[in-house]
């Protein structure tokens, strides 16, 4: 099972295994208050995608596409991350960005679903 969720909410013992999806740490967040499993920055989008869509819901349906197409170099974090899914059960990718509906732990999850 693939579940998203916000970083900065309170961690859980069904979020499972716990992976960091975003290239930059979060503001304001400890490791230990963060209890993450993984940081994964290499499936974040590049720095200049993350820059451009700046979490602008105008830009959503570009980005998306644009991050797909970066996903598609990233094969080898994509079947790591399902190899965990498999092997642990529930995985919960996290990200650090206040809009809960555009983000691209949204965008990973689908992906990840289809994969």
């Amino acid at each position: 099972m693939l579940k998203i969720k916000r970083v900065y909410k309170t961690a859980e013992e069904s979020d499972g295994y716990r992976i960091l999806v975003d290239r930059l740490w979060p503001r304001g967040v400890s490791k230990e208050k963060a209890k993450l499993d993984l940081w994964l920055k290499d499936i974040a989008p590049s720095n200049e995608l993350r820059k451009w869509f700046n979490h602008d819901p105008k830009r959503w349906d570009v980005f998306q596409d644009k991050y797909n197409e970066e996903l598609k170099d990233k094969q080898e974090l994509l079947k790591q991350i399902k190899a965990l899914e498999s092997d642990k059960s529930t995985i919960t990718l996290l990200y650090g960005a206040k809009n809960e509906e555009n983000n691209n732990a949204i965008v990973l999850r689908d992906i990840l679903m289809n994969f």
